[in-house]
């Protein structure tokens, strides 16, 4: 053998190239490329099963979260809709209040151009709901009868159209403490409002950790794509020498990313049904409890689409991100 011979292969030229098998229907050819992509991708992850598991737990605890706060913003939404239509006051009078006193206010607020309805609520009533809520109680319910006089007041229930602002709750609240039987007026559209501005807080701290998190499951799944690259680099060098294209090199590995961002998307859905089955009994019973007709709503098939569509994504962007790198020095280390 000469001195000058170089036993190493040669990199391919333009004809060799045309030498990797392309059959003549390229439609065929293309479900055949992608199913040997896919081949591959069921080869490898029977072969590394534990490391795929945790590769998909990772992704799946990262997913969960944000969508657990998605979860909770649609459920507040739903409450704020259970509440729509509600807003009013509670008056509530000093107990040595006189009757015509308690009539005096009653009409003042009826004459009131926003009020829907008035309902009163004397003191012997109020007394008998209190017992009846405190059945359970007997300590309490011992303790109401040995009383030589009523401790409750009697109090007003005002409903009023959904058009009033809490700016003019809040001033016919003012002009009803000016009262002197008046003892105090809660304004029940507050907690709407509350319950408006917490739903702003979840959906901006939604967005926040639903990017970090995507960064995180982006590249905990470049991270593993990577490593299988690796194993493998004496191949991709082969394939490269015998003509095949980057897209054909790459695209197992982006199989890859497709099995890792859809399974821990199942493993968040899962995460989210255990989560929802725990607690939608007990939340349930305590809205029931504040009178809220509003059941805890969990994910339907939109909600599990859009989950499994953004594992799929993140999982192909974390492809994509780790193969860019490994597969042009592949090629390169053979040209």
């Amino acid at each position: 053998m000469s001195k000058d011979a170089d036993p190493r292969p040669k990199p391919a030229t333009q004809a060799s190239r045309k030498q990797w098998p392309i059959p003549k229907r390229r439609l065929s050819w293309f479900f055949a490329d992608h199913q040997r992509a896919v081949s591959e991708t069921f080869k490898f992850v029977s072969l590394k099963l534990g490391s795929s598991l945790f590769v998909w737990l990772l992704v799946g605890i990262a997913l969960a979260l944000p969508a657990a706060l998605r979860l909770a913003q649609l459920n507040f939404i739903a409450l704020d809709d259970g509440w729509q239509g509600r807003p009013g006051l509670s008056v509530y009078f000093q107990v040595a209040a006189d009757s015509s006193d308690i009539v005096e206010v009653e009409n003042l607020l009826q004459q009131n151009s926003s009020t829907i309805e008035v309902r009163l609520t004397d003191a012997d009533q109020a007394l008998r709901e209190f017992m009846a809520a405190s059945a359970d109680s007997e300590s309490l319910t011992t303790a109401l009868s040995t009383l030589s006089a009523n401790p409750l007041p009697a109090s007003l229930q005002v409903s009023v159209n959904n058009q009033v602002t809490i700016d003019q709750l809040a001033a016919l609240r003012l002009q009803l403490l000016q009262k002197a039987v008046v003892d105090d007026v809660v304004i029940e559209f507050t907690w709407l409002e509350r319950l408006r501005s917490l739903t702003q807080l979840i959906e901006r701290l939604g967005w926040i950790l639903g990017g970090l998190f995507a960064l995180g499951a982006v590249l905990v799944t470049a991270a593993s794509v990577r490593l299988a690259i690796d194993g493998r680099l004496e191949e991709l060098r082969v394939l490269s020498l015998v003509g095949a294209t980057r897209a054909q090199i790459r695209r197992p590995f982006v199989y890859f990313g497709v099995f890792y961002g859809l399974g821990g998307a199942i493993v968040a859905a899962m995460l989210l049904a255990i989560t929802l089955t725990a607690i939608e009994t007990p939340l349930t019973a305590l809205l029931g409890s504040y009178d809220l007709p509003v059941q805890v709503r969990g994910f339907d098939l939109l909600f599990l689409g859009s989950l499994l569509l953004v594992g799929l994504v993140l999982g192909v962007m974390g492809a994509l991100l780790a193969v860019r790198q490994r597969i042009r020095g592949a090629q390169e280390a053979v040209n």
